[in-house]
């Protein structure tokens, strides 16, 4: 599994991932809004750790120009 996403597009999806959490556990987010909140930011969070979407693997989609 080699890396599909840039030092950038990596660093947006973990603070992004990162502020979805933190709205649903500071509950501005709630409910059935909050549990896809929590869904997408953990995604969000592990894609980003990781370097690799499935989804730019699925759609041939590069944001790493070197790999």
């Amino acid at each position: 599994m080699k890396t599909n996403e840039s030092g950038l597009d990596r660093i947006i999806r973990v603070i992004a991932g990162v502020a979805l959490l933190a709205l649903y556990f500071t509950q501005v987010i709630t409910g059935g809004l909050g549990i896809v909140a929590v869904v997408l930011g953990a995604v969000l969070v592990i894609t980003g750790a990781v370097g690799f979407c499935p989804l730019y693997g699925l759609f041939n989609i590069r944001t790493n120009k070197k790999a």
